[in-house]
C-alpha cells in the first residue's frame, strides 16, 4: 500500500466519465496532510490497476468481481443516443429503444451498457473505442448509446444527445481489494457516503486527535475537582455534626421529656 507511518499517501483511480472533483475537494478538506493522486484508467484496465496494487481505491462501473473486490454502489446514469444535430431524432425530448430500430447503432469494443442485444441495426464493424464511435456518428455512419457522462465527455459541437428511457444504465460505484481495507480507505468510505467528519466511522484520525485534545482534561483539573469536592463532603459533614448539636436541644428536650416520667400526668 501507499501510506506509511512518515509520509501517508493514497492514489485514487477513476474511468472515464466519472468525476470525481467534489470527493477530491472533501478529502484535502478532511485530510490536508494527506496527499492524493488521481489515475484516470481506461475501463478495462481498472480492475487489474486495483489487483496489481497500483492504486488504492477506484470510481468504476459495475459489476466488478465480488470475490476480490469490495464495491459501493455510488449512483446510476442515465443513458442516451448521441446523434448529429439535424438527425430527426432531435425532435423529441426522450426516445425509447424502439424508435431506434430502423438506425444504425454502433457497439464499440468497451461498451459499458453490457447489451444482451444492442437496439437497430448492427455496423459492418465495431469501433475499438467510445471516442472513435463518436467520430463515427459525426460522419453519419450510425448513433451511438452510452451513460450520459460518456457522452459529455466527448461532446462536439456538431453532436447531441437524447435520454433513452429504457436502455441498460450504468452504475458507478468506488471499489477496492477486499483485503485492503486500510483506514485512508475508511476515509474515503465516509466521503463518498457523506458521513460528518464527527460521525462514528467517517471519523478521520486526524479528527479524532484533534477532538481528543478538545476533550482532554487541563493539568491538576481532576485534582481541583477533587479538593473541591473534599471541601464540600467536609462541609455536608460539618453542616451535619452541628445540625446534631444545635438540634441537641429536641434530642435533650426528648431527654428531658423522659427525666419528667415519660408520659404526661393527668390532672385530677
Amino acid at each position: 500500500m501507499t501510506d506509511s507511518a512518515d509520509s501517508p499517501s493514497f492514489r485514487l483511480a477513476y474511468v472515464p466519465g466519472v468525476t470525481p472533483a467534489k470527493w477530491v475537494r472533501i478529502w484535502h478538506e478532511r485530510l490536508p496532510d494527506t496527499p492524493l493522486t488521481l489515475l484516470q484508467v481506461p475501463l478495462a484496465e481498472a480492475s487489474e490497476v486495483l489487483r496489481e496494487g497500483a492504486a488504492d481505491a477506484a470510481f468504476v462501473r459495475l459489476p466488478v468481481d465480488r470475490t476480490v473486490f469490495s464495491a459501493i454502489p455510488l449512483y446510476t446514469e442515465t443513458t442516451v443516443v448521441v446523434v448529429p444535430r439535424d438527425h430527426v431524432i432531435t425532435a423529441a425530448e426522450e426516445v425509447t429503444l424502439e424508435d431506434l430500430a430502423d438506425e444504425v447503432v454502433l457497439h464499440p469494443l468497451d461498451d459499458v451498457l453490457g447489451w444482451e442485444q444492442p437496439p437497430g441495426e448492427a455496423a459492418f464493424e465495431r469501433p475499438a473505442t467510445t471516442e472513435d464511435a463518436i467520430d463515427l456518428v459525426a460522419a453519419n455512419i450510425g448513433v451511438l448509446v452510452v451513460p450520459q457522462s460518456l457522452a459529455r465527455l466527448h461532446h462536439r459541437k456538431d453532436l447531441t444527445y437524447r435520454t433513452v428511457v429504457d436502455a441498460p444504465r450504468s452504475d458507478v460505484a468506488l471499489s477496492w481489494p477486499e483485503e485492503a481495507t486500510t483506514e485512508l480507505v475508511e476515509d474515503l468510505i465516509g466521503i463518498v457516503r457523506g458521513r460528518t467528519v464527527n460521525s462514528t466511522r467517517g471519523r478521520t484520525p486526524q479528527a479524532q486527535e484533534r477532538k481528543g485534545e478538545r476533550r482532554k482534561p487541563q493539568p491538576g483539573g481532576a485534582a481541583r475537582k477533587s479538593t473541591a469536592g473534599g471541601a464540600a463532603a467536609r462541609g455536608r459533614s460539618g453542616g451535619a455534626k452541628g445540625g446534631g448539636a444545635k438540634g441537641g436541644g429536641a434530642k435533650g428536650g426528648g431527654g428531658r421529656r423522659g427525666t419528667g416520667g415519660g408520659k404526661p400526668r393527668r390532672r385530677s
